[in-house]
């Protein structure tokens, strides 16, 4: 089969790998489609000591069974999305409900071959069915998706006024970013303003969700200014101007994790009794949770989502990490024989 394979820092490569053998309580898929994350460029430029050469990246994917290892759970012909997480089901946190907190997880595209591929295989426990109406490249971005559920949900339990009351500003106008704005604007918020620096994403933010988009190098947002502040980035720069642009009593939620530490303003999270909240992936829960809002068109239409074939893959790696793509996010179709 074909797949993405991460080779050396600031490459990757379409190489043929042999069909994954199917493990007892595993199916089999064929990728139907399969979304690039911004955890597979940063993979892709060496800075995640976890992702080593060698490794069929990708992570993000919807596909339909073609072989299972128990039909009567899962049979043949379904078509599915998955859990990336593989969990081991018996810690503190899988019992709790907080799988994605589990001591022993693993991951499809880290320790276990990835999504951008042809054929994959996955624990059955991790697959969800998808509605017959719920296109596959949707699908795909199940996952992307969750992780801005997960993250909303749990600022909406920290706020003191609920969204369609406060302002909300997010920082980063990728995936993670337009996915989050649709779903904060579904739920009734009214101020939404998604700081973006790449030209070709401001426009693709406006035209598509058309929220108030600002260019934080150009127009940095005014200090104290909104109510919830969603970095969806994670860099040392767009801390500090989350923290910054957070209003006294605020939350501060932090997903993206473009650098592992940076020095923050605590003084200013101090004095002005801010919340601040990491958050890591979804739950199984939030998974199911975000295919149904998916199919109902909570995350808008997803007109902005661009697809490729997996043959054109090392080139959409290279256009995304120049800076060259406009949408938040790149899915690759298989060009199965």
């Amino acid at each position: 089969m074909k797949a993405i394979v991460y080779t050396q820092p600031d490459a990757v490569e379409v190489l043929d790998r042999d069909m994954p053998d199917l493990e007892p309580g595993e199916i089999l898929l064929r990728i139907d489609a399969s979304g690039i994350c911004g955890s597979d460029l940063h993979a892709y430029h060496g800075h995640d000591p976890r992702r080593k050469p060698g490794l069929v990246l990708g992570h993000e994917f919807a596909g339909t069974v073609i072989a299972s290892s128990d039909e009567a759970r899962m049979p043949v012909g379904q078509r599915v999305t998955a859990n990336p997480l593989v969990t081991c089901g018996h810690c503190d946190y899988c019992l709790q409900g907080r799988d994605n907190l589990c001591a022993n997880r693993g991951m499809v595209g880290m320790n276990r071959p990835g999504a951008l591929s042809e054929y994959l295989a996955i624990p059955i426990r991790c697959a969800i069915p998808i509605p017959d109406t719920l296109p596959s490249v949707s699908a795909a971005l199940t996952e992307p998706a969750a992780t801005a559920l997960h993250a909303v949900n749990l600022t909406m339990r920290a706020m003191s006024r609920p969204l369609p009351e406060v302002s909300v500003l997010i920082i980063g106008g990728g995936a993670i970013g337009m996915l989050t704005a649709a779903l904060v604007t579904s739920y009734g918020c009214k101020r939404v303003c998604v700081a973006e620096t790449n030209a070709l994403r401001q426009a693709s933010v406006s035209r598509h969700l058309g929220c108030e988009v600002i260019d934080p190098t150009v127009s940095p947002p005014p200090e104290s200014a909104f109510d919830v502040v969603i970095d969806a980035v994670g860099a040392a720069p767009t801390r500090n101007l989350a923290i910054a642009a957070t209003r006294p009593g605020g939350v501060v939620m932090h997903i993206g994790l473009q650098a592992w530490s940076s020095e923050i303003d605590m003084r200013k999270l101090t004095l002005a009794e801010l919340t601040l909240l990491g958050t890591y992936t979804y739950t199984m829960s939030d998974m199911h949770a975000t295919v149904r809002a998916l199919e109902q068109g909570n995350f808008g239409s997803l007109e902005w989502v661009e697809t490729r074939s997996l043959a054109d893959g090392p080139a959409a790696f290279a256009d995304l990490a120049a800076g060259r793509v406009a949408a938040g996010k790149v899915v690759l179709i298989p060009e199965l024989a």
